[in-house]
This record gives structure tokens, C-alpha cells and sequence, in this order.
């Protein structure tokens, strides 16, 4: 089974490769289904290394769509210096490169199930906060923790795309994990301060 994410993914990206596009253009052309799909655009990066100074720009951009998902909309907007941002020709082929991987464990996986839930418009808003939240976890400067809230970001933003109810709920289960996760970091480093200078 070919996922419309991950073919619309692709797609995207060979066009990044070959030419330049910004965040704008991809939403232009994507209308509502750009909400799921310039997430996973923006928060697979992460799963990989990344050229330094993208991290800020691709974080704030996952964080202000997530958050008009939590809100009702269906039009998605980004502020003009993250709507203006093109991703590197070197960004693009490297994750091009590694989609494929990511994308055959999905694809085993994914396809549209209990649809009433999917396709709720409460949903589609608790969906937009769970991943506004782990917008704000991914964004914290907790080294080596940015695979665990992007792989759960990354999941719910696929089964909203592909309708896939018991892939959402199996996504917030994967959150509250991840929540656990960062608060025992938090209390870890909360019982040893002396641990914080080091740590960052």
C-alpha cells in the first residue's frame, strides 16, 4: 500500500532537490491537506542530523501550524520569515535518501481505520494540541532526545492524512510516554543541579 503521504513527501522533496521552494509555495499548493503534510515536512529532519541554524525555523513552523489545528482551522498561515524559508538542495537528496526507511515501516502499518474518530473536527483539534505539545518537548535543549517526540509527531501527522483512528490513539499513548520521558529528565536534573551546567 502507497500511503498519499508518503508519495506526497516524496514528491515534495525531488522537487526541493531540483529546485528551490519555500514553505510558502508547498502550503500554497497543498491547502488543508498542507497542514499534515508541511509537518511531516518540517519535523523529519529531525530524525537525522541536521545543518546547524535549521533546527529554529523548522521547530517555530511545526509549533504556529500545530497550534491553528489545536484552534479549528483548516487554512494553514506561517509568519513571513518562516513562510519564506527554502529547505537546502543538501537537506532535501539526505532525506530523500533516508524516506524510504522511514516510509516502509509506515506503510505496514497505516491505512484508514474507525474513520468517525479520524475524521472528527474535535479530533482534528486534540490532534493539533498533541502535537503542539511535543512541538514544545522536541523543542527543548535536551540533547539527544529529538527522535522520540519527532517519531510520535510524525505518526499522528500521517494518521491524520491517511484517516487512521487506531494509529491516533496508539499516537497519544506514544505521547504520554514521551511526556513521562522528559519529566523524569526534568526531576533527574531538578535532584542534581549541579548536573545542569553540564547538561547544556
Amino acid at each position: 500500500m502507497h500511503l498519499k503521504f508518503s508519495q506526497d513527501i516524496e514528491s515534495l522533496l525531488k522537487r526541493l532537490a531540483n529546485q528551490p521552494l519555500t514553505l510558502r509555495d508547498i502550503l500554497a499548493e497543498t491547502s488543508e491537506r498542507g497542514f499534515s503534510l508541511t509537518i511531516g515536512l518540517l519535523v523529519l529532519p529531525f530524525l537525522f542530523p541536521m545543518p546547524p541554524g535549521a533546527s529554529s525555523v523548522l521547530g517555530l513552523g511545526c509549533l504556529v501550524l500545530s497550534v491553528q489545528m489545536a484552534l479549528g482551522r483548516r487554512t494553514p498561515w506561517l509568519p513571513r520569515k518562516v513562510a519564506s524559508f527554502q529547505f537546502p538542495r543538501s537537506l532535501s537528496l539526505q532525506l530523500l535518501k533516508n524516506l524510504k526507511r522511514v516510509m516502509r515501516l509506515l506503510e505496514k502499518i497505516v491505512r484508514p481505520r474507525w474513520l468517525k474518530v479520524a475524521e472528527s473536527p474535535k479530533i482534528w483539534r486534540w490532534n493539533g494540541f498533541c502535537i503542539a505539545w511535543l512541538t514544545v518537548l522536541l523543542m527543548l535543549p535536551f540533547p539527544f532526545t529529538n527522535p522520540f517526540p519527532t517519531a510520535v509527531i510524525l505518526l499522528l501527522a500521517v494518521a491524520t492524512l491517511e484517516g487512521d483512528g487506531v494509529l491516533m490513539c496508539v499516537g497519544y499513548g506514544l505521547m504520554a510516554l514521551v511526556t513521562l520521558f522528559f519529566c523524569f529528565i526534568a526531576y533527574a536534573l531538578l535532584q542534581a543541579p549541579n548536573l545542569l551546567p553540564n547538561f547544556f
